[in-house]
């Protein structure tokens, strides 16, 4: 059975909000959320120290199309950190001279009990 959009969207929802969770638990400080321009779109933006964290989050509910890190290629990656610098010149104020970390992060939602959450840290 293929999933629909609605269905989609509900699950990538549902993986940015346990990401959030956790980023904040490890004492992250989330900026901005579902960030668009032209080029593309940020899902997490978030501070941590000295660092200006831009975080691609990818949730899956099996691994039956690879898993959610396979999906975050060199290119993309490489294009996140080019959107993130974008988004530092839009928003200075915030940005303060901070360098651009790009995290990626994996939420495997099973059908019962808590999502499983993986962490990549400074991908590119």
């Amino acid at each position: 059975m293929t999933a629909t959009h609605a269905q989609r969207k509900a699950l990538g929802d549902f993986g940015e909000r346990v990401a959030v969770r956790f980023l904040t638990d490890l004492g992250l400080t989330v900026v901005d959320r579902n960030w668009r321009c032209p080029d593309g779109e940020l899902d997490i933006v978030a501070i941590d120290g000295g660092d200006l964290v831009v975080c691609e989050v990818k949730t899956r509910t099996s691994g039956r199309f690879g898993t959610p890190f396979e999906a975050v290629t060199d290119d993309k990656a490489h294009r996140l950190r080019r959107l993130g610098w974008r988004w530092v010149r839009e928003h200075r104020d915030l940005a303060g001279g901070r360098r651009v970390r790009v995290d990626v992060i994996a939420v495997m939602a099973g059908a019962r009990g808590a999502a499983e959450v993986d962490h990549r840290i400074a991908v590119v």
